[in-house]
Order: C-alpha cells, then structure tokens, then sequence
C-alpha cells in the first residue's frame, strides 16, 4: 500500500535500512576505467522536519573494513594504510551542518565528512524519491544523492605510475547515495 503524506507529515526520526540502502563510489583505475564499489556496513539516523527542512538533520557511520569491489585481493589492499588504514580508522563519518531546499523534491545537504581523521566539509545533492508504507506499517522515505570528492584531501595519497604515463588510481571519488529510511514510532 503507497499513501503520499503531505511533507509536514513525514516529519521525525528515521534509521536507515541497511538492506535497502546503498552507500557506493566509483573511482577511476589505470586512466581508462571505472571502479565500483559500496559499504556494507553502516548505520544512520536523520530528523526530518517537513514544516522547516532546514532545520532537519542526519549523520551516518560508515565501517570502513565493509568496503567491496567484488574483487577481494582490491578490498584488502583498500583497507590497508595506502588507502582507508580501516585497523587504525575504522569509520567513516557523516553529519550534517545544513540542509537547503531547493526544490520541492530536491535539498542541498552541507555536512562534514571525516575520513582518516581528517574531516572537511562536503555538499551532496540528494533528491526526495518519494514515500511508501511498506507491508508491515513502516512509512520509509527515499532519497538519492552523489558528490565527487579528492581522495588525496583525506589523506588517500597511494598512487602508481603508468607505463605510458598517468596513473594507476584518479584523484577524484564520485561517493553515491541511495537512501532507503524508517520513521521511528
């Protein structure tokens, strides 16, 4: 059964659904392809305030050691200090600084984003993708979101060079966000 609350109706607290919820990147490899990958393990909660969206809030922990490419030689290697050291910095953290609608369906989410012990503040666009009631009560929300980030501004520097000039890992990270939240009651 979907029901379509008026935005002031979905105002509370949420979790995310770690089953519904993806939490990717994609990085460039060898210059000339793309990696995909996502977290397994994280958990978030968000305040949603549909009367004032400005005044709703999020934060999200990210562990590290879930990173999955599908090739497990790659995630070990990712795990180790060359990239997210997940022994000495076991999450990845999110949490908001402001929220700013910019459309009906659409919010401009400023937080600050820590990886490696180095935080520095990041803006994802996410779209609201809708509402439902799912069939044992729960009234979930939806959003999506990316943004592209420096991996060598957290402190990501391990690079190779390439035969024929380049590198072996870009510099840029697009991080992507597919939202699947609960209300609490």
């Amino acid at each position: 059964m979907t029901t379509t609350p008026a935005l002031t109706d979905l105002t509370g607290d949420y979790v995310l659904d770690p089953a519904h919820t993806r939490i990717g990147f994609i990085a460039r490899h060898a210059m000339v392809t793309k990696v995909r990958g996502a977290f397994h393990q994280f958990e978030g909660t968000a305040h949603l305030d549909g009367a004032d969206p400005a005044r709703s809030t999020a934060q999200v922990v990210i562990k590290t050691e879930s990173i999955d490419t599908g090739v497990e030689q790659r995630d070990q290697h990712l795990r180790t200090n060359d990239f997210l050291d997940a022994p000495e910095y076991p999450d990845i953290t999110f949490r908001t600084t402001s929220v700013e609608p910019q459309s009906d369906t659409e919010y401009r989410v400023t937080g600050d984003l820590t990886i490696k012990d180095t935080t520095r503040p990041v803006t994802i666009d996410f779209e609201y993708t809708g509402n439902a009631v799912d069939p044992y009560g729960n009234l979930r929300v939806g959003l999506e979101g990316s943004v592209t980030i420096s991996r060598k501004e957290y402190g990501v520097t391990w690079n190779a060079a390439l035969e024929g000039g380049g590198v072996l890992v870009g510099d840029k990270v697009v991080l992507e966000f597919d939202i699947s939240a609960i209300k609490q009651k």
